[in-house]
């Protein structure tokens, strides 16, 4: 089969022909279909994650079916339709396990970065990882859903907005433009936030209600005029954005970050204190949270804008991703 890995952290994508793998205990092999290209694979390719081992296969929004079951697979069958995201097992050992909060498992394991993802014709994952994919979602259309998607699904929808609150989204990209389907579907009242004029249009065609272009607008004090939000989901990979939309919180407003940055995102005592604000990061969810955001999906019509790519063309597929100029997820097919 073709894989494409990284051999050594910062090196390019390489072409390697390697055995079909076969699954082991507990494991079943997928065909896979399709495989989103995500900025978290940057993980992997620029050896971020501390350690990964090399040569290593990137992936983890992964569309296919089932080819082969190891023993002890139950609940699994040969020729089922099957995801895999983010969450790449668990052990079911730790503490947060024994709680059942198995996306803050202590040993986690995450595809493309734990074992070998989806940039390949083939590949092995436990029973623990796989998302069941409805019918009516083509693999690629899937794919992006297992990462992107529950992200932003899962952020919202714990994020304590109700049908007709004021919820704002900043960016609009490969996050953004699904967090706002997501937002619009919830019936919220959709503030997009962006940079530069030429993404209002498409904000208003993905479902909010309204633009602020940062480059004219203070944001966070449009906003205020508005009431103040009672979400707003930060999915620009920016913290001093972030930082500037905390005073655009409404009181009990709370700013779910998944863009990630390097950089700290700053708030005053008095900022957070005076309004009862909150600021909380967001993880990728269980398959159980994919399989609820599949099936909303699917009830309301969210879909990704996919631009898809030949695994042979994962490096140009991957640099199209980093560049921002995406329209807005780049997918790789097989």
């Amino acid at each position: 089969m073709r894989a494409v890995q990284v051999p050594q952290p910062g090196a390019a994508f390489g072409i390697v022909e390697r055995e079909i793998p076969s699954p082991g205990f507990q494991e079943v092999r997928i065909k896979v279909q399709a495989c989103g290209v995500c900025h978290s694979d940057a993980f992997t390719k620029e050896g971020f994650w501390p350690g990964i081992q090399y040569p290593r296969v990137p992936g983890h929004e992964v569309a296919g079916i089932i080819d082969d079951v190891g023993a002890g697979v139950a609940g699994w069958k040969k020729g089922q339709r099957v995801g895999v995201g983010w969450h790449g097992s668990h052990d079911g050992t730790c503490r947060e396990c024994k709680r059942g909060d198995f996306r803050h498992c202590r040993n986690r394991q995450v595809p493309g970065i734990s074992y070998d993802g989806g940039y390949q014709e083939y590949m092995v994952a436990p029973t623990t990882a796989l998302v069941s994919l409805p019918e009516s979602l083509s693999d690629v259309d899937a794919a992006p859903l297992l990462c992107a998607g529950i992200t932003t699904y899962d952020a919202l929808r714990q994020g304590g907005a109700l049908p007709g609150d004021l919820v704002a989204v900043s960016g609009v990209g490969g996050l953004g433009h699904l967090g706002i389907q997501f937002a619009n579907k919830f019936g919220y009242k959709v503030a997009a936030i962006g940079l530069g004029a030429e993404d209002a249009a498409a904000a208003s065609e993905l479902g909010a209600s309204l633009y602020i272009d940062v480059k004219t607008t203070n944001a966070a004090q449009a906003l205020q005029k508005l009431g103040g939000a009672r979400v707003i989901l930060a999915t620009a990979p920016s913290s001093k954005a972030a930082t500037a939309l905390i005073d655009g919180l409404a009181p009990n407003g709370k700013l779910m970050v998944i863009g990630v940055a390097a950089e700290p995102i700053e708030a005053t005592p008095v900022q957070l204190i005076t309004a009862s604000r909150a600021v909380q990061g967001y993880v990728s969810g269980t398959p159980a949270d994919s399989e609820d955001t599949l099936r909303f999906a699917e009830l309301s019509g969210v879909r990704a804008l996919i631009e898809t790519y030949p695994l042979e063309k994962a490096e140009e597929a991957y640099a199209r991703m980093m560049s921002g100029k995406a329209h807005f997820r780049v997918v790789l097919t097989m």
